[in-house]
Formats: structure tokens, sequence, C-alpha cells
């Protein structure tokens, strides 16, 4: 019942503000065009094709629905900019009746500036949806460097590599994850960490394209470690943890790992899985409490929630991803109000937080708000030399 209704506001919202965006854009067309006659039928099949490609993919996974996933994913970002554009005009309009502030020579030629108006917004909006597609495609490696005062039995240095939110599937294909992994091992990592959303959703994609092999690919002395994600639970919890450990990945659910005989990885289960498993996940205290607090602690919580808790505990490191930082701007100021960090490197208390974009994207494979990213942390232990 959830499910429905959660699914029944979702799209009501979708319809509405893709019937704003179409009622408007047929206002700036004139009567009579050719290309006002063919906008409901072009416009609605783009509006459709993303709820249409993502319930074919349960029942047929194929080339159309691959078709309409992407057709419908680019659409979705270019909605977000036309809504934001027309919302602007619309409230400039709203000014204009009481403020009149148009110059002359656009309200003597109303019609043929409003189609002007028209083409200049669409040719704007498919430019960026462009270069939000090429971010995509290219990584940046972001390089930092933390202190734990805490010994770790012998070891001084731990080079760690952290991805989140790679969102495998029909976007995030095995081709563009060949180059993240290149990207990743060319590190050098001595451990790999895996922040959760591996995988997107429905696990089809990610079988019909044998991702799982690459994901062997991913390599370290000390090992690949992950938590679950949001996403995982979506598509179904138990069957991606069998894919992902089958293929490599140690995942840790709610419960922790001595590494080496020097520090710990603390793994949290997703924060939604209540509402999708029916069980709440163990209690944060709970989890520390079967780690030895005198050895470093790093923890791996997809959802980066109660930092103040983690800190108060003596968490010395917190990895999180699933804010992509928005992802498409503005939508990052949405995600800062919300999070505490929202991206980025930030400490609270005394513990180091890393919240990752991600490498992948969800939704739009299209980036405006930011860059993709792998983590390369350089972590130092004990006394400061």
């Amino acid at each position: 019942m959830m499910f429905v209704i959660f699914y029944t506001i979702v799209l009501s919202i979708y319809l509405a503000v893709n019937f704003y965006i179409f009622s408007r854009g047929m206002q700036a067309l004139p009567d009579g065009s050719t290309i006002k006659a063919l906008m409901p039928w072009g416009f609605w099949i783009l509006a459709a094709s993303f709820v249409a490609g993502r319930i074919l993919e349960r029942f047929y996974l194929s080339t159309a629905s691959d078709i309409l996933v992407w057709t419908g994913s680019f659409w979705l970002a270019a909605m977000l900019y036309f809504f934001l554009a027309v919302v602007v005009i619309d409230l400039l309009r709203i000014v204009n009746h009481f403020l009149p502030f148009l110059p002359a020579f656009v309200t003597a030629n109303y019609e043929k500036f409003k189609l002007m108006l028209f083409s200049g917004i669409t040719i704007t909006v498919l430019i960026t949806i462009f270069a939000g597609h090429i971010n995509t495609l290219y990584p940046v490696v972001r390089t930092l460097n933390v202190h734990i005062p805490k010994e770790a039995n012998g070891m001084k240095r731990l080079n760690a590599v952290v991805l989140s939110d790679i969102h495998l599937g029909t976007l995030i294909g095995n081709g563009h994850f060949v180059k993240i992994v290149q990207q990743v091992q060319a590190l050098n990592p001595d451990i790999i960490l895996l922040a959760g959303d591996v995988v997107d959703e429905d696990l089809e994609p990610v079988l019909r394209q044998n991702i799982g092999e690459t994901l062997r690919q991913l390599k370290a002395p000390l090992g690949v470690y992950a938590v679950m994600g949001n996403h995982e639970y979506i598509g179904g919890a138990e069957p991606a943890y069998n894919y992902l450990k089958q293929h490599g990945l140690e995942i840790i659910r709610d419960s922790v790992v001595k590494i080496q005989d020097s520090f710990y990885i603390i793994g949290r289960e997703d924060r939604d899985k209540p509402r999708f498993a029916g069980r709440e996940r163990l209690p944060l205290k709970e989890l520390v409490g079967k780690a030895d607090a005198k050895y470093p602690l790093i923890l791996l919580d997809h959802q980066p929630y109660y930092l103040e808790e983690a800190a108060a505990l003596g968490v010395d490191v917190q990895f999180s991803g699933h804010t992509h930082h928005g992802q498409l701007w503005p939508l990052n100021y949405i995600t800062s109000a919300i999070y505490t960090i929202s991206r980025g490197y930030g400490k609270v208390g005394n513990m180091h937080v890393f919240v990752s974009n991600g490498v992948g994207t969800w939704g739009p494979p299209v980036r405006t708000g930011n860059r993709p990213e792998i983590i390369q942390m350089h972590i130092s232990f004990g006394e400061e030399l």
C-alpha cells in the first residue's frame, strides 16, 4: 500500500509538471503551424518514455526497453530545465502585468517574440543536457590526506579508494564501468570501499551485460568491501547481495570486519531497510560496540544521516554517498539544506567525513551540478611525524 501511495503521488506530480510545460509550450507556438500540430505527439511520447521503459524492463528486457529508458532519462533532465524556464517566465509575466517593464518592440511583436523565446529555451536546454551527459563520462579523482591519532598495530598509512552510487544497469553499463575500474586500479589502492548503490534497482540489465565479471577486476591487497544502499533494497536486497558477493565483493551488513589486525570497517545496512524489508537495522551504538575502539574505526553508511551520533560513539572516518549533491543544478541547494554534509570532506567533532557525489548517475545520465568522482583518501595512523 505504501508503494501504491508513493508511486501515485510521484506520477501525479510528474503528470502535472509535464502538463504545465506542455500547455505553456503550445501557447508559444503559432496557430496553424506544423510544429504546433506535431507538438502533442512528440511531447507526450517523450514524457511517457521513462515510465514505459521501466515497466517494459520488468517484463521484456530488450533493445526497445533500453531505447525507452535512455530517451525518458534524458527527458527527466530536460523536464527540470523546461519547468524552471517556464516558472521564471510566468513570474516575469505576473510582474509585468502589475509593473509593465517589457520594451515596446516586444509587446508590438509578441507572437514572434514567444516563438523566439521557445526556440532559445529549447536550444539552451539541449546544449545543457548534452554538456551534462559528457560530464558524466569523465569521473575525476579527489585526493585528500587525513590523520587518525590511534595506533593501527604497526600500520602507518592506508591508501583507501572509495566509490559510491555507481548505479550499474541500463544507463551505467559495462563499457563505462570498465573505464571506472581502470581508473580505480591505476590508483594502486590498499583497500577499495563501496558506499552503497552499486546496482541501480533492477538486476536484470546487470545480468544481461555480465557486469559481474568487471566487478571481479576490482582488486586490492586488503580486499574490496561494500555496503547496501537504498537502490539495492528497491530492486531486491537479497538477489543484489548474492550477486555482488558471488562477484568478488565482501558485503558488510550490520557487522564489523577487522582488517589485518590493524583497523575496523563498520558496515551499516541502509537507512531505508525498514521500508523495504520490514526490519530495522541494528543501532549504531550496538555495531560500534562490536569493535575495539582503541583501533581506528571506519564506518560505511550509504546515507549521511546522524553524523553527530557516529562522531560521539568514537568513529574516526565515515564514508557515505546517496546525495549525488543534487546531480542537476540547482537541486544541490536542496540536498545542502537536508544534509549536514551534502558533498565532499568535512569534520564532525573528531570524525572525518567524506560524502561522495557518486561516480554514476541516477535517473538522467546527466550531471550539471558537479563532477562524478572517485575518492582516494590517504589515511595516516599514530603520532604525526
